[in-house]
């Protein structure tokens, strides 16, 4: 039996709420597994608590195993653009504040030159009516959130916020990357 764990590799991304963020790659078929977290600021063991003042430069975000044979860093790259708005500065929706903001945290030089270059031709080709904000930096500490984020969506469908925001949203995504799903997930 080969090592399959050699050959996985780590994205990470924020596209505001990482309730959503997290089932929306959860579902995709060659994601191994997606985990709730906070990333890119300054106070080492952040609590969510902490995270939602605003105040210590962390995202809400979710790192991402993948297998490369199954999916491509360029068709993460593709969720992670259309399931969010990635021109509106800290916010997404009714979430503000640099938590929320949308950014990709990359784990090497080849990430990086991807993610620049899927963001300069989507604004080059006019893909969205404004600019994407978008910032794009090197991974450093990822704090996985607390165990009750993990897997939200999942574990309280019918909680107000998945049911009127996420669940909507993640039937939205299930319909456009219908060709990228986990077969239990495609044919629920």
């Amino acid at each position: 039996m080969t090592n399959q764990s050699a050959n996985l590799e780590k994205a990470t991304f924020g596209t505001g709420c990482f309730w959503c963020t997290e089932a929306m790659y959860e579902s995709l078929d060659g994601v191994i597994s997606a985990v709730s977290g906070y990333e890119g600021g300054k106070n080492p063991n952040p609590t969510y608590k902490e995270v939602c003042t605003g105040t210590t430069g962390h995202a809400e975000c979710v790192e991402v195993t993948y297998d490369p044979t199954k999916i491509t860093y360029q068709e993460l790259l593709e969720a992670f653009f259309r399931s969010h708005d990635p021109t509106t500065l800290n916010r997404q929706g009714a979430d503000v504040g640099t938590q929320y903001r949308s950014v990709i945290f990359y784990h090497n030089d080849e990430q990086k030159r991807l993610a620049e270059t899927a963001k300069s031709e989507l604004n080059k080709a006019g893909a969205y009516a404004n600019p994407i904000v978008t910032e794009i930096s090197p991974a450093s500490k990822f704090y996985e959130a607390e165990a009750y984020h993990q897997n939200y969506f999942a574990q309280n469908p019918d909680q107000g916020y998945c049911a009127f925001v996420i669940a909507p949203k993640l039937d939205k995504f299930k319909k456009v990357f219908k060709e990228k799903l986990k077969p239990e997930v495609a044919h629920n």
